[in-house]
């Protein structure tokens, strides 16, 4: 009878614990939630992309910017980090590999890889990548070819300067 009241007062406790905590759950985004961080995250992806083409002239002192090597974030291949540098002798991620090239083929000086402005270039280089299948092997051939056929390839208002008029 003691084994029979236990069970019963633990099933009680479980149901009402549960019941409480659902009740205290907060329900899914709204839609105008879900605008706001869109809108936040394709800011931060502009960012990124001006970065990407220069905007901060202390990540290069030769006239280098990330999309002369890679544009569209071409060959990034963010989505396949942490992973192997010959260059470094040792396993990388996205952000070192992002600095090593800023400070060596660039000329310029390494951004903090906790910063804003390295959040803003993986933002943009990861949304160049989105829904990209990965392949191993090389690093031209882990992904296929990123394909802009017109401005930026991520939603954005045009400059009206150039081909992101649309």
């Amino acid at each position: 009878m003691n084994k029979s009241i236990t069970k019963y007062a633990l099933s009680s406790i479980l149901i009402s614990a549960i019941s409480i905590g659902s009740a205290i759950a907060r329900e899914p985004f709204t839609k105008q939630e879900l605008e706001q961080q869109n809108a936040a995250r394709l800011k931060l992806v502009e960012e990124g992309y001006n970065l990407w083409h220069g905007s901060n002239p202390t990540m290069q002192a030769n006239g280098l910017a990330c999309g002369n090597c890679h544009p569209d974030a071409a060959a990034s291949n963010p989505q396949t980090f942490p992973k192997w540098n010959s260059s470094m002798n040792r396993v990388v991620t996205w952000q070192q590999m992002s600095n090593w090239c800023i400070q060596n083929p660039q000329a310029g000086k390494a951004l903090n890889p906790d910063g804003d402005e390295m959040l803003a270039m993986m933002a943009y280089a990861f949304e160049m990548h989105r829904g990209k299948p990965v392949a191993p092997g090389l690093a031209t051939a882990q992904t296929t070819p990123i394909a802009v056929k017109y401005g930026k390839g991520f939603p954005s208002k045009p400059s009206g300067i150039g081909f992101d008029t649309k």
